[in-house]
């Protein structure tokens, strides 16, 4: 299995970064090809804009999405968002993995979803959920949390923790047709001791173990033919 791992922390040392390490070795001991998109460490971009495209559909009025068609058409998009796509079509499992900041992901991940995930290139008309570009596909969110279980919980101060992770899981990733794992959280990870953070490392990567071999059985028997018999 191909996975790509798009990580979002500007400290290698930090909890998100041993998240990152620890499900990279996890894979690619189990014969797995892994890629990191390390926005920070490769200087990401987020800011969309016309230095998205190296060609022009309309020089005089910029409007996003169409020049994101031209440039999926005429096959001018920048040197790094060619890149990254070529990151995400090679994957059969995306990992977004990052600190959850005011209620949501970084702005850098954010803005590698604007510039990334193109018109034409990630959907179009027509061609969004359901009926989206990427069903083989399967997404899985990997975040760490300053606040508490408790904290993320239907009633208390920050809700539960799938109406936060909704527009996420929903609006992006089910949006292109992938298919949305239930999300990984580290609750409280400044908080908590190193032996509850090593019980997070082990269990994220027993996590991402079981979800490749997952797709991979599930591959293998869609690949089955079922054979017909009958009598002349």
């Amino acid at each position: 299995m191909n996975v790509l791992m798009v990580y979002a922390h500007p400290e290698p040392t930090s909890f998100t970064g041993a998240l990152k390490d620890a499900g990279v070795a996890a894979l690619r001991q189990a014969g797995h090809t892994v890629v990191v998109s390390d926005l920070y460490a490769e200087q990401f971009d987020p800011v969309a804009g016309r230095h998205d495209f190296n060609a022009v559909a309309n020089a005089e009025r910029f409007h996003y999405q169409t020049e994101q068609a031209h440039a999926y058409g005429s096959d001018s998009f920048a040197v790094d968002l060619v890149r990254e796509q070529q990151r995400f079509r090679d994957a059969d499992l995306v990992v977004w993995l990052y600190p959850i900041w005011w209620g949501g992901m970084p702005a850098i991940l954010k803005g590698w979803f604007d510039r990334v995930l193109a018109y034409g290139f990630a959907y179009a008309d027509g061609r969004r959920f359901a009926s989206g570009f990427f069903p083989d596909k399967r997404g899985l969110l990997c975040l760490s949390t300053g606040g508490t279980r408790q904290r993320f919980s239907a009633g208390d101060a920050y809700g539960d923790i799938q109406t936060v992770l909704w527009p996420a899981q929903r609006l992006m990733i089910e949006y292109l047709g992938m298919t949305a794992l239930e999300p990984f959280v580290a609750y409280a990870a400044p908080r908590v001791d190193a032996e509850d953070r090593e019980v997070y490392l082990l269990q994220w990567s027993k996590r991402l173990q079981q979800a490749v071999e997952d797709m991979a059985s599930h591959a293998s028997t869609a690949a089955i033919t079922p054979t017909a018999t009958g009598r002349s």
